[in-house]
């Protein structure tokens, strides 16, 4: 493995987590096991490109693992890995952030934000 230097450790994070998706994903498989064409109806903005692409980051990352059923026709699973689910406190504080700018920026969080499971526990 090459050695890496980092000038602070949010980079290590960021270079795992980081960019548009990533963090989506990520609190869909909080959720449960997603099959690649239920994260994409969950993304609709999603390329099927970018959504291979990030999965398949995430798996190398060791972040998430990809279950393959032996079956016809194939069958493939996402879950969080042991290690993806670390995350877990760091995506719940990224959504009650983004709740709060939301609010701040919008006023009325509901008038911006999809109807989604992610978004379920906000209407209380």
């Amino acid at each position: 493995m090459v050695k890496k230097k980092y000038n602070i450790s949010v980079e290590a994070t960021l270079e795992v987590i980081g960019g548009k998706w990533k963090c989506v994903i990520l609190c869909h498989l909080t959720h449960g096991k997603k099959r690649t064409s239920e994260l994409k109806k969950l993304m609709p903005e999603i390329t099927q490109k970018m959504l291979t692409q990030q999965l398949r980051e995430l798996e190398a990352d060791g972040v998430i693992n990809r279950i393959v059923y032996n079956q016809v026709p194939p069958k493939v699973e996402y879950e969080l890995s042991e290690y993806g689910w670390s995350l877990e406190h760091i995506l719940n504080a990224l959504c009650d952030w983004g709740e709060t700018h939301i609010t701040k920026v919008y006023g009325d969080k509901f008038s911006v934000l999809e109807e989604s499971i992610l978004n379920e526990n906000l209407k209380s």
